[in-house]
């Protein structure tokens, strides 16, 4: 059978170390793309030439034509201005949405089949922007948000538990901004929720200690996170691949759940083969609607404001 090509669109940090797990776990061929010559065939021929060593037989190839990604099964957009120190994410949106025209374009024109993951930043108007350039339905086109904020959000309460990340159950929700909303009222260690087990003042400093996960990062680094990024769009690449069938929070395109019609939103979504396959409703308590419908509201503003500058 036919390997799966993965299009990694934009070979800087996030794009190249998703793509180089996507490499060490065998999910398909990998392709790297890139503006900058030099950047994404060096970065292909360095990975490929760690097969023989982590024994991996998969092609991986490098290029700054943008045709190259024609016949992707998975298209991974990270290409854009990444967040700099002071930045919002905000501030971003113009540049970046013409990318996302561009890009869109070729993938429609390019890989007609593709399923599409974009991470770009401001996120939720970029994913809104490459779905209308593709034409793609809904559950072709997702944005990694969710997935991310919510590794976040475990990691945090895990360290401040002393317990394995993996006894963790967290999902944030709504827009990948400042309101993102952490669903404390699903949330579990072990089963047991975590309001009995971490006083409320303390889990409102780790919430928005998670909602500020990026900017913290771009403080320290001066640049923005990769690792962890990478991390969570390899979880959504292979829930596709593998036909996985997991619940993970995405940023999906809504027609009604949760109220919400015509609008992206991180809601947790089933994902699997047949891309974002069903949205998962589930019941939140009155202030974390209030929060979801304010985060959802802003996501609209950023929309509104995109459309004013392209």
């Amino acid at each position: 059978m036919a390997r799966k090509k993965i299009a990694f669109i934009g070979a800087g940090n996030v794009g190249a170390t998703c793509a180089h797990m996507c490499f060490l776990s065998g999910l398909g061929d990998i392709f790297l793309y890139d503006v900058v010559d030099g950047l994404p065939q060096g970065k292909a021929l360095d990975m490929l030439e760690a097969a023989p060593v982590v024994g991996v037989d998969v092609r991986v190839s490098g290029s700054t034509n943008i045709r190259d990604i024609e016949g992707a099964d998975c298209c991974v957009i990270t290409a854009g201005v990444p967040r700099k120190p002071g930045m919002s994410r905000d501030d971003l949106l113009k540049v970046n949405a013409g990318v996302m025209s561009t890009v869109g374009r070729a993938i429609k024109e390019l890989c007609p089949n593709a399923f599409v993951i974009t991470v770009t930043n401001p996120l939720d108007a970029m994913v809104t922007q490459i779905k209308r350039e593709t034409g793609f339905p809904k559950n072709r086109v997702v944005g990694q948000a969710g997935v991310l904020d919510s590794a976040r959000y475990r990691t945090f309460i895990a360290a401040e538990l002393g317990v394995s990340v993996a006894s963790v159950s967290a999902m944030v929700l709504g827009g990948h901004g400042d309101d993102m909303v952490p669903i404390r009222s699903h949330t579990t260690v072990g089963g047991v929720p975590v309001e009995r087990l971490i006083p409320p003042e303390r889990l409102d400093e780790i919430e928005q200690r998670t909602r500020q996960g990026g900017g913290e990062i771009v403080n320290l680094m001066k640049t923005s996170a990769y690792y962890a990024p990478a991390a969570a769009i390899w979880e959504m690449v292979e829930a596709y691949l593998l036909d996985r069938k997991k619940i993970l929070p995405c940023a999906a395109y809504l027609e009604g759940e949760y109220g919400v019609s015509g609008c992206y939103a991180g809601v947790p979504v089933l994902l699997g083969a047949g891309g974002v396959e069903k949205v998962i409703e589930i019941e939140l308590t009155p202030a974390e609607r209030s929060a979801f419908e304010r985060s959802v509201a802003h996501v609209r503003e950023l929309v509104a404001a995109m459309d004013k500058v392209l």
